[in-house]
C-alpha cells in the first residue's frame, strides 16, 4: 500500500472515531440514544441548566448526576433488555413485573424511571407550598402541609443506607409516604411500597456528598426549595 493512501485511510479512521465520541458525549446532554445493544431507552435532557439550582445543588454534583450515573443506569438498562429479551417493553411494564427479571434489569430500570422523575420535579423557581387540587390532597392526607414536610423529611433522613423517598397514590388514590432501598420505587410489584410516585427525593450518597458531604439532614431541608409543585399537580392529575 502507498504511504499517501495509508495516510488517508488513517485520517478516515481518526475522523471517524473522534466524531463517534463526540455523538456519545453529545448524547448524554441531549437526550439521545445512550446504547451498547439494540434497546432505546434514552437519557432524558435536564429540563434547566446544571448549575440552575445552586445553591441549593451545585452544578458539579448535577453534571455528574446526570452525565455520568442516570448515563450509566440507561446504557446498563438496554444492556440488561437485550440479553434477556425483553426490548418491546415500557419501562412501567418492566418495572410493574419486576420480580420476574434478574437484578440487571431491576437495579437499572428503577435508577432510570426515579432518576428521570427527580429532574422534573425539581426547578429553578421552586419551593414554597402547593395549591389547588394537590394541597387539598395533601391536607386531607396528612392533616397540613408541614405534618406532610416532617414526614416525607423523616423517610429521607432515615432510610438506612441508599434509597429514595416517595410521595405516591396507593391503590386508594390516596396520597402517602413511604421509602424505598437502592434504586426501588412504589410501581415494582414486590416494592415495600405499592403504588404511582408523584414525588421523590434522591437519597443516594451521590446526590449531595459533593456539597453537604455527609450531613444529608441538610440537603433534605434545602431541597424543599427546589421542587416544582406544578409538575407534582400534572403528576396527581394524570393518576386520578
Amino acid at each position: 500500500m502507498k504511504k499517501e493512501d495509508q495516510g488517508r485511510r488513517e485520517f478516515i479512521k481518526t475522523t471517524v472515531l473522534g466524531s463517534a465520541a463526540i455523538l456519545a458525549s453529545t448524547s448524554l446532554t441531549k437526550g439521545l440514544n445512550v446504547l451498547d445493544g439494540g434497546s432505546n431507552f434514552v437519557l432524558p435532557p435536564l429540563p434547566y441548566a446544571f448549575e440552575a439550582l445552586e445553591p441549593y445543588i451545585d452544578k458539579r454534583t448535577m453534571q455528574i448526576h446526570h452525565d455520568k450515573h442516570h448515563a450509566g443506569y440507561v446504557r446498563k438498562l438496554n444492556n440488561a433488555v437485550d440479553e434477556n429479551d425483553l426490548s418491546g417493553q415500557s419501562l412501567d411494564q418492566l418495572l410493574g413485573n419486576i420480580s420476574k427479571y434478574p437484578d440487571s434489569v431491576r437495579n437499572n430500570g428503577g435508577g432510570h424511571y426515579n432518576h428521570s422523575l427527580y429532574w422534573k420535579v425539581m426547578t429553578p423557581a421552586g419551593g414554597g407550598e402547593p395549591s389547588g387540587p394537590l394541597a387539598e390532597a395533601i391536607n386531607g392526607a396528612f392533616g397540613e402541609f408541614s405534618k406532610f414536610q416532617e414526614l416525607l423529611g423523616t423517610a429521607a433522613s432515615k432510610r438506612f443506607g441508599s434509597g429514595w423517598a416517595w410521595l405516591y397514590v396507593n391503590k386508594n388514590g390516596k396520597l402517602e409516604v413511604g421509602s424505598t432501598p437502592n434504586q426501588d420505587n412504589p410501581l415494582m410489584n414486590d416494592a415495600e411500597i405499592k403504588g404511582t410516585p408523584i414525588l421523590g427525593i434522591d437519597v443516594w450518597e451521590h446526590a449531595y456528598y459533593l456539597k453537604y458531604q455527609n450531613k444529608r439532614s441538610d440537603y433534605v431541608k434545602n431541597w424543599w426549595r427546589t421542587i416544582n409543585w406544578n409538575e407534582v399537580s400534572k403528576r396527581l392529575a394524570a393518576v386520578k
